[in-house]
């Protein structure tokens, strides 16, 4: 008698996911979610809250009070800030490097604002100047950006764009899912008011949670539109002056209300989700985030060094590229697909494809989080030499994995 597969233990291949995301969680995020489930009252739950808060005040480098995560990927993080900023009508201004910069455009035309993007090259970075130009004419309410894309694998300078929004008075909002944890992001010192992220790329989680922190500006902005829910309203609350939030669940003004001292009943939170954020930002601040970036780099590094020693070519502006993913012409001799498809079925090693005007023209390999480690990176090349070679792909034999090590040294 077969069985029903419907009924089978869940048993997942064993996988090194080497792409842009998601890739492998560290161990000990793993062992958090496996953590009993308590009530969301409890106040061994809310203090676990108020760890997360603190806990992401240092992953951010923010000193922001609010400070919380968003039940969701990190896309929910993304249309929260939003949909609760903007309103139909409000100017949003959004340079596009890449696959994430036409997300925002997408969300936010959903919304009803009106953008006015910068089109840059892909594998290029948005210059500051174009920024400055674009806001003394459009005089936005937002300045929306997406730090590292991975569609490009491009890393986006965001110093003097807070800068210039600073000056201008408008809002900066960043989407930094896939740089956060693997390059700079300073949000106080460069200005930013609004950032969200996701837990699937550097910080070494599962998708499901989005971290977000927001300036007292932004919070300020937020609360005029501030809208308390008829079941859980009390005579005390009073609605903010400005046109309701559009959406119900990503209303950042009563999630405030639910991280805040108030409590206010919003949604339940995702306990196993916040045991798994908690434990990222654990394991990024006790092993310094200077140190994780700096890992991230030489992995990063090390990557593309190999990738050049085998005799394949890099994508985009070297010197803009994020330090967790790089992009690499496929060549002209191998079939994309297949090579990835050799790669998983062969060695368990996971790589990217792209999109848009990148589709079959390039491969994304990523070096995050639990797997910005040097045996990673050298099994990685040493599968894809491989690979290459069985297909008559004319690459350097031996000298991928060779280059790469020198980068890790002794």
């Amino acid at each position: 008698m077969e069985t029903n597969p419907l009924f089978e233990t869940l048993n997942p291949p064993q996988r090194i996911l080497m792409g842009p995301g998601p890739i492998n969680a560290y161990p000990r995020v793993h062992q958090a979610i496996s953590s009993a489930l308590i009530g969301q009252y409890d106040p061994v739950m809310t203090g676990y809250m108020n760890q997360v808060q603190t806990l992401y005040r240092g992953v951010f480098e923010t000193q922001n009070q609010q400070t919380f995560l968003i039940d969701g990927t990190a896309r929910s993080g993304i249309e929260a800030v939003l949909v609760s900023v903007l309103q139909p009508g409000d100017k949003v201004l959004i340079p596009v490097i890449g696959r994430f910069g036409h997300l925002l455009c997408e969300i936010a035309q959903r919304i009803g604002a009106v953008i006015r993007t910068i089109d840059i090259e892909w594998g290029e970075v948005c210059p500051p100047e174009k920024v400055e130009a674009a806001i003394r004419e459009f005089q936005p309410k937002m300045l929306a950006t997406v730090q590292g894309d991975t569609s490009t694998t491009m890393n986006q300078p965001l110093a003097e764009f807070g800068e210039i929004c600073q000056r201008y008075g408008v809002l900066f909002y960043c989407d930094a899912t896939a740089s956060i944890a693997g390059n700079d992001l300073k949000v106080d010192e460069w200005h930013l008011d609004a950032v969200s992220a996701g837990l699937q790329k550097c910080l070494g989680g599962p998708s499901g949670s989005a971290p977000v922190t927001l300036s007292e500006r932004c919070v300020e902005v937020i609360n005029r539109r501030k809208h308390v829910e008829a079941g859980i309203r009390t005579d005390q609350h009073q609605d903010g002056e400005d046109a309701p939030i559009l959406s119900n669940y990503f209303d950042l003004a009563m999630i405030m209300d639910y991280w805040g001292p108030e409590r206010l009943n919003h949604h339940t939170e995702a306990t196993s989700m916040l045991y798994a954020a908690r434990e990222c930002a654990r394991i990024y601040l006790e092993e310094g985030g200077d140190r994780v970036i700096a890992r991230h780099k030489q992995a990063g590094q090390a990557m593309a060094t190999g990738l050049s020693a085998m005799g394949l070519k890099l994508f985009g502006n070297q010197q803009y590229k994020m330090n967790n993913v790089v992009g690499v012409y496929i060549p002209q001799q191998a079939d994309g697909d297949k090579v990835r498809q050799e790669l998983l079925n062969r060695f368990g090693i996971e790589i990217g494809t792209s999109f848009g005007p990148l589709h079959g023209k390039i491969w994304r390999i990523g070096t995050m989080g639990y797997n910005a480690r040097q045996e990673c990176v050298l099994m990685t090349l040493a599968a894809l030499e491989a690979v290459l070679l069985k297909a008559g792909v004319p690459v350097a034999p031996g000298q991928a994995v060779a280059a790469a090590m020198d980068i890790f040294g002794a």
